[in-house]
C-alpha cells in the first residue's frame, strides 16, 4: 500500500517532483490526450484510480481550507490517504482556522496565488456573482461534468439541486454539499423537567394534568406551562441546590437550534432566526403577523416574571451546553435531545408544542399550536469553488467527485472506516456507525477524524449503504411524533435562491441593515416589553426605504417565483 507524503520536511518539492505545489506555480497544464497517455487519467469508473504511478507523483494541486479548532491537520485524516490510494491524485491542505478564514476569504478570492481551490468556500450568491459571473476568476464547473460522473448522475436525478447551484447565467461556480435527514427544518423540541413538574403537579400548583400524563407528547397550554414555570421558580431552593443558577425555561437566543421560535408557535406563527417563510406560495414576514405583537408582549411578560431567565439572551450555545451538566438546573428546555443537554435526560420528557393563551391583548389563540420552521438548507450550494486558471481542472475535479460516492461521502462527514464505522456491514450491506471509545463522545470524534463539506447523503443514501448514527435516528423519531406534524401544509422554508445582478445590488443594500434592526429592536422588546405605538413605529421604519424590508421581499419573491415556475 502506497504511503501518501504530507508531513514536515519531505514536503511538496519531494512528493511533486515536477510538478510544484499549488495554483499559479507555472505549472504545465497538460491536453486531456497527454492526461491520458502520460499520465494513465480516466474518471469512467469510480473504483479505478485516476491517474497513474507517474500522474501520482508529477501531478497535484493545493486546497486552501478553513477547519474546525478541533479537527486534525487535513494532511493527517485517513480519509485523505485513503482518497490518495484509491486516487493517485496528490492533494496538498493548508488549513486556517474558520476566524482566520472569515477574515482572508475576500483577500484570497482577489488574490488566489499559489491556491488552485477553496474548501468549505462558504460562498454567497453576491460572492459568486462577483467571482465567477463579473470577473470570471472562478471555474464554471458544469463545462467539465463530463469528468464528474458522480455529481453528473446527481444533477440528472434531481433538478432541485440543479437549480439551487445553478447561477442566473446558467453555470455552476460552486460544488454543494448534501445531507438529507429531514432534521433541519424544525430546530427544536421542548423538553420538561418530569420529576419538578410532579411536584407542581401534586402541590396543586397547576390543573388539567396528572402524574400519568407525564411522558413523552405531554400536550401543555400556554397557561399550563406558566403555572409550572411559576412553581418552579418559586421552590427553586427545595428542587435543586444550584441557587441563582436555576433556570426555569431556557435556550440560546437566535441559534441555529435550542433558540426560542417554537414559543411563537403558540400565536400560530412559523418563526426562524430570518423571520421569513415562505406561506402560501408567497415569501412572507413573520414579524409583520398581526399575531406578532401579541407574541412578543406575552412572551416578554415570562421574562418580566422570571420564567424565561435573562442569561437565555446572552448565553452562547456552548455555555449552554456545559451548564445544562451536573446539577440539574434547567426546569425546561429547548434542543434537539435531551440526551447532548443534561446528564440526567431520563428526568426529562419530550413536550408537544405549546398551546396558545386564551387572552391576549383581547385576542385567544388557544387553538393555535405550530412550530418554527428553519431556512436551515440541507444542500449547501457554496461548498467548493475552483480558480479558473488551475492546471489540469479535469483531474482535480475527476478527485473531488469521488467525495460523493456515498461510502466517501459518509467518511468526509463522519470519520473513517474502522473509526467511525464499523469494518463490517449489517446485514443489508450498510455501514454502521461505531461506538466512540470511552474517553470521547461522537461529536468529539467525528470533529477530530472528519473533514465534512462535500457530500451526498440523500434519502437513498441512508435506505441503501449508511445506515444513520443512533442519535440521529432519536432526533428523527421525535421530530417526526412532536414537530413536523404541527407545521401546516401552506407554509414552507425558503430554499436557496439564485438573484440576478439588480437583485443582489437590492440585498446588498439592505439586508445587513434589516437583519440588524430585526435582530436589535426584537431582542430590546421581547427583554423589555414593548407598547402599541413603539410596535407600530417600529413596523413603519422596517418597511420604509431607508430599512428597505419591502425592497427585499419584492426580490425574494422574485426569485422564489422563478424557483417555483421551474418544478
Amino acid at each position: 500500500m502506497k504511503k501518501l507524503l504530507m508531513i514536515g520536511a519531505i514536503g511538496c518539492a519531494v512528493v511533486l517532483t515536477l510538478a510544484g505545489c499549488g495554483g499559479g506555480e507555472q505549472r504545465p497544464s497538460n491536453s486531456l490526450e497527454a492526461l491520458k497517455a502520460d499520465y494513465g487519467f480516466q474518471w469512467e469508473d469510480s473504483s479505478k484510480p485516476i491517474l497513474n504511478e507517474k500522474g501520482a507523483q508529477e501531478i497535484g494541486f493545493h486546497i486552501y481550507s478553513s477547519k474546525n479548532a478541533s479537527a486534525k491537520d487535513y494532511n493527517d485524516l485517513d480519509i485523505m490517504q485513503t482518497l490518495y490510494e484509491d486516487t493517485n491524485v496528490y492533494v496538498e491542505w493548508e488549513n486556517v482556522s474558520e476566524s482566520i478564514y472569515g477574515e482572508s476569504k475576500t483577500l484570497k478570492l482577489g488574490n488566489h496565488k499559489g491556491i488552485d481551490a477553496i474548501y468549505h468556500a462558504g460562498l454567497s450568491s453576491n460572492e459568486i456573482l462577483t467571482y465567477g459571473i463579473k470577473r470570471k476568476v472562478l471555474l464554471p464547473i458544469d463545462e467539465y461534468l463530463d469528468y464528474m460522473p458522480n455529481f453528473k448522475r446527481i444533477l440528472n436525478d434531481r433538478a432541485d439541486i440543479e437549480k439551487q447551484v445553478t447561477s442566473t447565467d446558467g453555470h455552476i461556480y460552486a460544488l454543494p454539499r448534501v445531507e438529507e435527514m429531514g432534521l433541519l427544518q424544525n430546530p427544536n423540541l421542548l423538553f420538561l423537567n418530569k420529576t419538578w413538574t410532579k411536584q407542581a403537579i401534586d402541590a396543586k400548583a397547576v390543573t388539567g394534568i396528572a402524574e400519568a400524563d407525564l411522558k413523552d407528547g405531554l400536550t401543555l397550554t400556554a397557561e399550563q406551562m406558566e403555572a409550572i414555570l411559576t412553581y418552579f421558580k418559586n421552590n427553586s431552593s427545595s428542587l435543586t441546590g444550584v441557587g441563582d443558577n436555576f433556570r426555569p425555561l431556557t435556550f440560546v437566543n437566535n441559534n441555529w437550534q435550542g433558540n426560542q421560535y417554537d414559543l411563537y408557535g403558540m400565536f400560530g406563527i412559523n418563526d426562524n432566526t430570518d423571520h421569513m417563510i415562505v406561506k402560501d406560495g408567497q415569501i412572507a414576514y413573520t414579524v409583520l403577523d398581526e399575531a406578532y405583537f401579541d407574541a412578543v408582549t406575552y412572551i416578554n411578560s415570562w421574562v418580566k416574571k422570571g420564567l424565561i431567565d435573562q442569561v437565555s439572551f446572552e448565553q452562547s450555545q456552548d455555555n449552554f451546553l456545559a451548564n445544562g451538566k451536573g446539577a440539574e438546573q434547567y426546569g425546561a428546555f429547548y434542543w434537539w435531545e435531551s440526551e447532548t443537554v443534561v446528564d440526567n435526560p431520563e428526568n426529562y420528557i419530550c413536550c408537544a408544542p405549546l398551546k396558545g393563551p386564551k387572552n391576549v391583548n383581547g385576542h385567544d389563540y388557544s387553538n393555535c399550536q405550530t412550530v418554527c420552521v428553519s431556512n436551515n438548507p440541507e444542500i449547501s450550494t457554496g461548498e467548493l469553488i475552483i480558480f479558473k486558471d488551475t492546471p489540469n481542472v479535469e483531474v482535480l475535479l475527476a478527485y473531488f467527485d469521488r467525495y460523493y460516492m456515498p461510502e466517501i461521502s459518509a467518511q468526509i462527514n463522519y470519520g473513517p472506516i474502522g473509526l467511525a464505522f464499523e469494518e463490517e456491514r449489517d446485514a443489508n450491506g450498510k455501514l454502521v456507525a461505531k461506538n466512540p471509545p470511552a474517553d470521547m463522545t461522537t461529536d468529539e470524534l467525528r470533529l477530530q477524524n472528519a473533514p465534512l463539506g462535500l457530500c451526498y447523503l440523500s434519502g437513498e443514501v441512508w435506505n441503501t449503504t449508511v445506515e444513520m448514527e443512533p442519535r440521529a435516528k432519536l432526533r428523527l423519531d421525535r421530530l417526526s411524533k412532536y414537530e413536523a406534524n404541527f407545521v401546516p401544509a401552506n407554509v414552507k422554508p425558503v430554499p436557496n435562491l439564485q438573484f440576478t445582478e439588480a437583485e443582489l445590488n437590492t440585498l446588498t443594500r439592505y439586508q445587513t441593515n434589516i437583519g440588524n434592526y430585526l435582530l436589535n429592536n426584537l431582542l430590546k422588546f421581547t427583554r423589555n416589553g414593548v407598547t402599541a405605538g413603539d410596535w407600530e413605529s417600529f413596523k413603519t421604519e422596517l418597511l420604509s426605504t431607508r430599512v428597505g424590508l419591502s425592497e427585499v421581499q419584492k426580490v425574494y419573491q422574485a426569485a422564489y417565483g422563478r424557483y417555483a415556475s421551474e418544478n
